[in-house]
């Protein structure tokens, strides 16, 4: 049985030590295992009243979990902690932290990655506080101070490249020769303007004649604080539904074999082949530049067709529509330039 390395422990406490778990070894007991038993009652002792950041930070995401979708998994919610933060200070205890441990953590990514810092600096300040009202010895402020020691960074965020809107209808046609899932999806997403998670997922009972409803859970936003959306289909698009019930393997329109429905990679992938610079997400900013520069449709009906939260709150109480029928106008339009019908466009 160890005691310990010299010089971190003495002769005189090594004696000492050996004079005690020889009684215990007297008494019957066995050494080793008691002195297991009396760590483990220590640790638990001391996470009850001085929890690790890791369990700080788990306790926190468990209160939080239930307002993110999917539990936070869908939207990596706890990613930049367990990646960033954790790996670096999990094991201390949250009375001993220090705006120095969490700048060290966060400084190699301050600037190379600096969204994903912000985001691990934000949330590690929101495990504090959280672990601050539930009564441990911690200030959250410190996280304030080790962004404060970071410094300034100016991020220029770069948007989503998107394809131009006078080259969607090519890209559309070359879309159209193949009848892979993730051609259908992608042809979907233009024609919609939907963001790719509501698309991706779309199932067959989610359509009721030329009307799609998009539940709530997949939509962008706070759990509670989203409704389902309705999205009118054009002509093309009923075409694009019929190709997927001709191949369809299940109830989903754009079924795979591993992850259930196509994932946002395959479609990448698919862009990437053809040449294609502009990513999935872009159609939208394709769609939103078309209409603006056409003149295509009012604001406030080109916005609610993007799923986009238009006016204050006061506003949005009384102003309840989801203006469907103005909407299918200024799709129908979308989907006519799109699949060549020039006569459509607004010059």
């Amino acid at each position: 049985m160890g005691l310990g390395s010299f010089p971190s422990v003495s002769l005189q406490q090594a004696r000492k030590e050996r004079t005690h778990w020889v009684t215990v070894l007297q008494g019957g007991a066995d050494p080793i295992s008691a002195r297991t038993r009396a760590i483990d009652t220590e640790i638990a002792s001391m996470n009850t009243v001085d929890p690790t950041f890791e369990q700080a930070a788990f306790a926190a995401f468990e209160a939080k979990k239930a307002t993110l979708r999917g539990d936070g998994e869908r939207g990596r919610w706890f990613s930049p902690l367990r990646l960033h933060v954790i790996s670096k200070i999990g094991a201390m205890r949250v009375s001993d932290l220090h705006q120095r441990d969490i700048h060290d953590a966060i400084a190699p990514i301050w600037r190379t990655k600096h969204e994903t810092a912000d985001k691990a600096l934000y949330r590690t300040r929101i495990v504090l506080k959280h672990a601050k009202l539930s009564g441990y010895d911690v200030d959250p402020f410190i996280c304030d101070m080790a962004r404060h020691m970071l410094g300034h960074h100016e991020h220029h965020q770069t948007p989503i490249a998107a394809t131009p809107w006078q080259d969607v209808p090519v890209l559309y046609e070359r879309l159209s020769r193949e009848s892979h899932p993730s051609y259908l999806a992608l042809r979907w997403i233009i024609l919609t303007a939907v963001r790719g998670e509501s698309a991706r997922g779309a199932r067959f009972d989610e359509i009721d004649g030329d009307v799609w409803t998009v539940p709530a859970e997949r939509m962008k936003g706070l759990r509670g604080k989203v409704q389902p959306f309705r999205v009118p289909l054009s002509g093309a698009a009923i075409e694009v539904l019929e190709e997927c019930r001709k191949a369809a393997r299940g109830d989903l329109l754009f079924s795979s074999p591993r992850s259930g429905f196509v994932s946002v990679q395959a479609l990448t992938k698919v862009l990437k082949h053809m040449g294609e610079d502009g990513r999935p997400h872009g159609f939208r900013t394709s769609f939103r530049t078309w209409a603006q520069d056409t003149d295509a449709g009012a604001f406030d009906v080109v916005e609610t067709a993007l799923a986009h939260i238009i006016g204050n709150k006061v506003e949005r109480s009384y102003a309840r529509s989801d203006i469907l029928e103005r909407r299918r106008v200024l799709m129908q339009g979308w989907s006519d330039y799109v699949v060549g019908k020039k006569s459509s466009v607004v010059k």
